[in-house]
């Protein structure tokens, strides 16, 4: 029965491919569905900071011991990250999806009955490590159901995520005021629902990788030129710093930037976290569009534009008032995150065939840095002043004259038709 549903799918893409020469089809209904897991998976990770300052009270915690839980979920999912794209890139394995999402759940349990610190870590590094898993085989999928259209694949796959983090603040002051600790027992059921709608995944996700065996590469194609891969791994380092600048960019306009506000204009937490929001939801927006933009214009010049068309706002927003302030966070964040799922597919098709590997090192390494950065940034609000250290982040976007030096798509392209001919030798 399976079989015969998915030889039907596999000869109804065929026949629509066929119509159409060259173009790809695009499975919308898996994208919005690994998208939708995206959003829970992302909200359940959402719920360990938002949870924090109860754990802190209830369990008097000290400042460190805070920052250590934080460190532990983002450091688990994001340095695990390359390390699960490396082995599904050689054994992919649909059920993995589940799987991960089985960790989180457990989790989360232990989130909400943990008696102690310890097995309060031990829960969140079950929650990183489901994320972890999550990531690179979620951006597999996307990649798979994405035809011909891989930048509008990954918007609406990252879209997904950018929802599920925005959602803590609302998590904050619904459930866990209220219901304190145990209120993360209600994310069991997101969890579940999401291991629901991964199942359904998982099926078509074989049903794919049997109908598109994986072809073994040749001696001539993996006799790849030494100056080529310096090339590569060049373009590489050089896109990971990018990502890296624009993360600690956003992080620190996220982190610091509401402090900022209450010492200069002395407003309150809460309208504060007004402007935060609104870089926020822009830049899920901002996500959204870049995918269709870059497939239309090119992902480099996106990526170009990104940083540098952000760069004067960026210098603009530490001596802007109170009001000009919204304006330029509101434009800002539709700008600089208009690359967030841009930055992925380039790297896949940099490194074709190492989908899981690029995508994890793309959407998790380079971000756990980010957060390290984030870190060092309020090491240096410690020694300078908060006004200072915010005057030098208006200046990171400027590394986006780096983008520069990455291989145009034109030239990317090229390389993989080289390959596809060594490949048929």
């Amino acid at each position: 029965m399976q079989a015969a549903q998915t030889g039907t799918a596999a000869s109804g893409a065929t026949t629509q491919a066929a119509t159409q020469p060259g173009i790809k089809p695009t499975v919308m209904r898996i994208l919005l569905a690994i998208s939708i897991v995206h959003l829970f998976n992302d909200s359940i990770q959402s719920i360990i900071p938002a949870i924090l300052p109860i754990l802190k009270d209830t369990m008097r915690l000290n400042y460190m011991q805070s920052g250590i839980i934080v460190f532990s979920l983002n450091m688990t999912a994001s340095i695990m990250q390359p390390v699960v794209g490396l082995y599904s890139d050689r054994k992919p394995s649909p059920y993995m999806l589940p799987l991960g999402m089985g960790l989180t759940c457990l989790g989360v349990f232990g989130l909400a009955f943990a008696p102690n610190y310890w097995l309060i870590l031990l829960s969140v590094v079950l929650v990183g490590l489901g994320s972890a898993i999550f990531h690179p085989e979620g951006s597999r999928v996307a990649h798979m159901a994405a035809g011909s259209r891989r930048g509008l694949a990954q918007s609406i796959f990252q879209v997904g995520g950018n929802a599920g983090q925005s959602l803590a603040s609302i998590m904050t002051a619904l459930i866990f005021v209220p219901l304190g600790q145990r209120g993360a027992v209600w994310f069991m059921l997101v969890a579940g629902l999401a291991i629901v709608v991964q199942m359904y995944i998982a099926r078509w996700y074989g049903g794919y990788l049997a109908a598109h065996p994986r072809k073994a590469k040749s001696a001539a194609a993996r006799a790849v030129s030494p100056t080529r891969k310096k090339q590569v791994t060049f373009a590489v380092v050089m896109l990971i710093f990018l990502v890296f600048a624009r993360s600690w960019y956003h992080s620190g306009v996220s982190i610091y930037y509401p402090f900022y506000l209450m010492e200069k204009f002395h407003l309150s937490l809460e309208h504060a976290q007004i402007y935060i929001f609104l870089f926020a939801a822009a830049g899920a927006v901002g996500t959204f569009l870049g995918g269709p933009l870059a497939d239309r214009f090119g992902r480099r010049n996106l990526i170009f534009f990104s940083m540098l068309g952000s760069a004067p706002l960026a210098m603009a927003l530490p001596y802007a008032n109170a009001f000009w302030a919204y304006v330029i966070l509101l434009i800002n964040g539709l700008i600089i995150l208009s690359s967030f799922s841009v930055t992925v597919v380039y790297a896949q098709e940099l490194i074709p065939g190492k989908v899981g590997t690029v995508s994890g090192l793309i959407t998790g390494m380079a971000f756990g840095m980010g957060a390290l950065g984030a870190v060092a940034l309020g090491s240096l609000i410690d020694k300078f002043h908060l006004t200072v250290v915010m005057q030098m982040l208006s200046f990171l976007p400027l590394l986006g004259l780096l983008t520069f030096f990455l291989p145009s798509d034109r030239k990317l392209k090229a390389w993989a038709q080289e390959a596809e001919g060594a490949a048929d030798k």
